[in-house]
């Protein structure tokens, strides 16, 4: 798999994934391209420097900027495993099950802001969802070599199995109630539909509780 994006390389370089190759194109060493040479030597990673035609040459988009790298394809995490990981941890846990989720930008979104808001995973579906590419792992600026990533089969055995184990399951639809005076503490699972049918209805019957985010504008969210 080829990256592109300067943070995302560089969340690579700093977490769990295999990087084969790093190309930097010559003569521009910007603070970052420093650290990404940096790491990848100390990794034994190999380091190619290209001049601008070849680097342009290897770009997939043509928007790449200084530095790219080869990685192997994406691992996902086996969720019976993430799941028991983050309950025994000394933290409460947090896990993000996405109902059909299908644009690859959103799905890089949600995991980036699943970062920056330190859930436990992210659980997609096998089917009717987008998949961790090249694409996601850019819009989520790297957090994909941070965050967890499961597939499941079916998203409504997932949510089973969380209230199993005394997960809360909150589902987020524009109907609920209003997510800052709800009961959010504790093992929580929320539940996001996707971008056309939104939340399915028997991932909705079987949560716990529904919030939403109150909004002031005419748009639904």
């Amino acid at each position: 798999m080829l990256l592109e994006g300067r943070n995302a390389v560089l969340e690579a370089l700093k977490g769990d994934v295999t990087v084969e190759t790093l190309y930097v194109q010559k003569g521009n060493f910007e603070r970052s391209t420093n650290e990404a040479i940096a790491l990848a030597r100390k990794q034994g990673v190999k380091v190619m420097i290209l001049d601008e035609q070849a680097f342009k040459a290897k770009s997939e988009t043509g928007k790449a900027r200084g530095i790219m790298a080869i990685t192997t394809d994406f691992t996902y995490a086996v969720f019976e495993d993430i799941v028991q990981n983050a309950l025994t941890s000394n933290k409460p846990a947090v896990f993000v099950l996405l109902d059909g989720v299908e644009d690859p930008h959103n799905l890089g979104a949600i995991i980036r802001v699943a970062d920056c808001s330190g859930a436990s995973a992210v659980i997609i579906p096998k089917h009717r969802s987008a998949s961790v590419t090249e694409i996601v792992i850019r819009t989520s600026a790297g957090a994909t070599a941070h965050v967890p990533v499961a597939k499941v089969t079916n998203i409504n055995d997932a949510i089973r199995y969380l209230k199993q184990q005394g997960v809360k399951i909150i589902a987020a639809d524009m109907d609920g109630a209003n997510a800052f005076t709800s009961d959010l503490t504790g093992n929580i699972a929320l539940v996001i539909g996707g971008e056309g049918e939104g939340l399915h209805e028997l991932p909705r019957k079987l949560s716990d509780l529904v919030v939403s985010l109150p909004q002031l504008g005419k748009i639904n969210s």
